[in-house]
């Protein structure tokens, strides 16, 4: 049996919450005048992930207006019982792409998290791969799933665990090291992003 060949990555960029915490969805947040989601977006693309969607949740019209191709909205049905539906939307669309071999999930309040880490993690993925970063050897994201676990991964995603119980003590889960390339941390609360005037 031949190991799987490496191919291209899908981008898949959840970006459905409301944001209750931050005080609205963080998707239409800005850094340095940039929406949260376009920032996002432009990273994943940078990045070398072809297609990208984007899985609209909270303000889906206003998000969804932003994005400069209509088509990488994915909209998703429950969105508000956490990750797992935005996930399971998300890849049920990328299904319907011929070309991927597997999707790189990204999360949109990661400004910080650039595209460099995505493409040191997107490399060499197979329709096999299991991977994900690690900051100082803590897990976090983006990560990489091979297209053969699609499926299984749709199955077992719910409320705000998105795959994380589907990771959980997987062997074969790799984690890779970007703390070289970035701390990793997202954007919680309002006070986390630089005002304006900063």
């Amino acid at each position: 049996m031949t190991a799987p060949t490496p191919g291209p990555v899908a981008g898949l960029l959840l970006a459905a919450g409301a944001g209750r915490r931050f005080g609205g969805p963080k998707a239409l947040a800005e850094l340095d005048g940039q929406p949260l989601v376009l920032r996002a977006l432009a990273t994943l693309t940078a990045a070398g992930c072809h297609p990208v969607r984007v899985v609209l949740g909270a303000a889906a019209d206003e998000v969804g207006a932003l994005l400069p191709d209509p088509a990488q909205a994915v909209r998703a049905e429950g969105w508000e019982t956490g990750m797992g539906a935005s996930l399971k939307a998300g890849l049920a669309a990328l299904s319907d792409e011929p070309g991927p071999v597997a999707a790189l999930v990204h999360l949109v309040d990661l400004p910080w998290v650039g595209a460099d880490i995505l493409a040191r993690i997107a490399a060499g993925a197979t329709t096999e791969t299991v991977a994900r970063a690690a900051y100082d050897g803590v897990p976090g994201h983006p990560v990489l799933l091979g297209r053969h676990w699609w499926a299984e991964i749709a199955e077992t995603a719910q409320g705000d665990r998105g795959a994380r119980d589907w990771l959980a003590g997987r062997p074969d889960l790799r984690l890779i090291e970007c703390g070289d390339l970035g701390s990793g941390r997202d954007v919680d609360h309002r006070a986390d992003l630089p005002s304006a005037s900063s």
